[in-house]
């Protein structure tokens, strides 16, 4: 049994994390950090009012991080080096300096460390993925994928994503992060980066659009375009070849279709759950992390360059 502490009980945790954990058979919710004893309360188990009382309790074993991302660092090496395996949210970390120390951190503390890039468990991506391989739209070249949202200044109740001092950016790191991650699963380590970030139609002190191409191996092109001012939903993917296309629109969505075939892949219904269940086996060593940090440090390297590519430092 792997015994869970859960830090941040925020919207995500308590939608997706703790009912993943909750159910998979070899995993525990051993306790909560929170300084509100009142949002762990439904929960029924230990509570504590810091990090550093939690980790010093024997019985616990890996911890998930669910705080907001100025944090991720502190408090994924600060559980690391006491000796638990951590899973952390996405982006891991504020920049990518502190992404390799944590990455760093879990190879010395040999400790199995992984980040919520859930989308690499979908089945159409791990799919797709065994598709370009097998060449079925040729050489591919370029692959376009788009999220569009609306996110003002009011009435949002992760009104944190819009500070940089706790978000690092807006939608560059919010959603754009999955994106890039999914590029790099499919296409493998990038090479190179520019980007465009700007304000167009908010005016708060992170970003509201961002435009990032990414070069990979053999030439393939990935383009993200995530944006924060469009009252007309988009969650778009599309991978093209030599021979043919992918499309996987919308990317949350089941369907995925490619030259001569169709197919229908809804992912779990608690997106988070094969991700736990990924990193639970993991832990135990039967099966490697589809989302190791290690692999994952690669979202941050890209989000780095883009910064830099606008002169942010």
């Amino acid at each position: 049994m792997l015994n869970w502490i859960l830090i941040g009980i925020g919207d995500i945790a308590k939608r997706r994390v703790i009912p993943a954990i909750v159910g998979d058979s070899r995993s525990c919710l051993y306790g909560l950090v929170t300084r509100d004893p009142a949002k762990a309360a439904p929960y029924h188990t230990r509570v504590w009012p810091t990090l550093d009382e939690a980790l010093t309790d024997p019985g616990a074993h890996a911890v998930y991080v669910a705080t907001p991302v100025f944090l991720h660092a502190l408090q994924t090496i600060q559980s690391l080096r006491a000796g638990k395996h951590v899973l952390c949210e996405k982006p891991m970390a504020m920049n990518e300096a502190e992404a390799r120390l944590m990455v760093q951190t879990a190879e010395q503390c040999d400790r199995i460390f992984g980040v919520a890039y859930y989308r690499r468990a979908y089945p159409k991506v791990l799919r797709a993925k065994e598709l370009l391989s097998a060449g079925v739209i040729g050489k591919p070249v370029l692959a376009e994928l788009t999220c569009h949202e609306w996110r003002d200044e009011a009435g949002s109740q992760r009104s944190w994503l819009i500070d940089p001092a706790q978000a690092g950016g807006g939608p560059l790191y919010d959603i754009a992060s999955h994106r890039i991650d999914a590029l790099n699963f499919l296409f493998g380590q990038p090479l190179r980066v520019s980007a465009h970030l700007s304000n167009v139609v908010h005016h708060y002190p992170v970003e509201d659009n961002a435009t990032v191409m990414i070069e990979y191996a053999d030439g393939v092109r990935g383009i993200v375009d995530v944006r924060w001012h469009s009252k007309v939903k988009r969650d778009e993917c599309r991978i093209r070849g030599t021979e043919g296309e992918m499309e996987l629109s919308p990317l949350n969505g089941p369907e995925l279709i490619y030259p001569g075939g169709s197919e229908n892949l809804p992912p779990h219904a608690n997106l988070h759950y094969p991700m736990i269940e990924n990193f639970v086996d993991a832990v135990l060593g039967k099966t490697p992390l589809l989302a190791s940090g290690a692999s994952s440090y690669w979202t941050d390297w890209v989000t780095e360059r883009a910064r830099r590519h606008n002169g942010i430092a």
